[in-house]
């Protein structure tokens, strides 16, 4: 799919793709100190976390979704919809199941250890009963589901939106043509104010209740795929590009004003005991998508203001993300559970989980660089990129 008004290379997305990845770990390190629900808690919970890691729950994956369909849309300007699902099936699927396999189930191990009364399996015997669906296991009324992918119910999301991509660019080319041309004609106040509207009908008509299921999670399947397609239509118009860029700073002041407010409600309303008021509820939704789009556009007119150049840098850290992600989250979870026990000073034992997670990261990307067998199963080329102009990966 070629476009007349075009970008040949867009490395303000390559970093912001890489940031947004880093705060993606450093917000499943907060995870597990949050009062929030996890996999595993530590006993000292910290509260006034809660409005810090709002600052980018309402908006950290919608980005991530968005930029991953501006990086398939270089990838599709150069070869036929039959392959670009061929080539996103090899780079998407393997790390699907084997992290399925064999880099998610500590997550749940542990989550059983710290949460499952009388749970006592070794490892070998967890993994037994996780890969073969026989374990029963019941965690406030429900059945752990296994296998599960936790958190790379991203990549399967990813690998979904991009098979129907390919399957409507085969069969309506010209669709996609219109609608990026409408796109680029967008002025500033519409990309500021329409996405909003759109977030928070979904919001209101759908709830807000996500599950990473696939099959009942219409909510998450019509913001992600909308952030996904519009990243996709609008990777390579200079207009939608010099809008956001335009509108940087009244994003900024908005995403603030609305994340006081939904921080302020968050907190007010915290716990299960009292629930708010019906309207609040529903106002509230909004507020949540004005501060989702208004992030976003904040972080993309930044992006392409300042992020304008590669480099040796960019080009290792855009290939590391991938691995990086695969292997965050089970870094964390192990890493804290053993942390824990030794009653550090806390502040002491956040400093030395994100340093392990940060070790843990390095370490298995370098090894899934260097052995071949592994490259695939970390979603890594074959061999060894030697361009000097990788492109933008999702």
């Amino acid at each position: 799919m070629n476009s007349t008004p075009s970008l040949d290379r867009r490395h303000d997305l390559d970093w912001i793709r890489v940031g947004a990845f880093g705060l993606l770990i450093l917000y499943h390190v907060g995870m597990f100190y949050v009062p929030w629900d996890w996999h595993v808690k530590t006993s000292r919970p910290v509260e006034w976390l809660e409005p810090v890691m709002q600052l980018t729950n309402p908006w950290r994956l919608t980005l991530l979704f968005l930029v991953s369909g501006a990086a398939t849309r270089f990838m599709a300007d150069k070869m036929a919809p039959r392959t670009l699902a061929g080539l996103r099936t090899v780079r998407l699927l393997p790390p699907l199941l084997f992290a399925m396999a064999v880099i998610v189930p500590p997550q749940s191990y542990y989550q059983l250890v710290e949460n499952l009364p009388g749970f006592a399996d070794s490892y070998l015997t967890f993994w037994g009963k996780y890969l073969t669906a026989s374990g029963h296991w019941r965690l406030d009324g429900e059945t752990l589901i296994t296998p599960t992918w936790n958190h790379m119910w991203f990549v399967a999301y990813l690998f979904l939106y991009t098979m129907l991509l390919a399957l409507l660019l085969w069969l309506a080319p010209k669709l996609f043509k219109a609608a990026e041309a409408a796109l680029d004609r967008l002025p500033v106040w519409a990309l500021i104010a329409v996405p909003p509207v759109v977030l928070a009908a979904y919001r209101v008509v759908l709830g807000a209740d996500i599950s990473h299921d696939l099959v009942d999670d219409w909510y998450n399947h019509a913001v992600s795929l909308s952030a996904f397609l519009f990243g996709f239509l609008t990777a390579r118009s200079p207009g939608v590009k010099a809008g956001f860029e335009k509108a940087r700073w009244l994003a900024f002041g908005l995403w603030l004003v609305s994340w006081a407010g939904w921080a302020t409600y968050a907190w007010i309303w915290r716990g299960d005991d009292v629930a708010p008021p019906e309207a609040l509820r529903m106002a509230m939704r909004t507020v949540w998508a004005l501060n989702s789009w208004m992030a976003i556009v904040a972080v993309l007119g930044f992006g392409a203001r300042h992020l304008k150049r590669g480099g040796p840098l960019l080009t290792w850290l855009t290939l590391a993300v991938f691995p990086f992600y695969i292997i965050h989250q089970t870094v964390i979870v192990v890493a804290a559970h053993h942390l824990h026990k030794l009653g550090l000073w806390q502040p002491l034992e956040a400093l030395l989980l994100i340093a392990i997670t940060v070790a843990g990261c390095l370490l298995t990307n370098e090894l899934a660089r260097r052995m071949p067998v592994l490259r695939p199963l970390f979603g890594l080329k074959s061999q060894p990129a030697v361009a000097r102009r990788p492109p933008l990966a999702a």
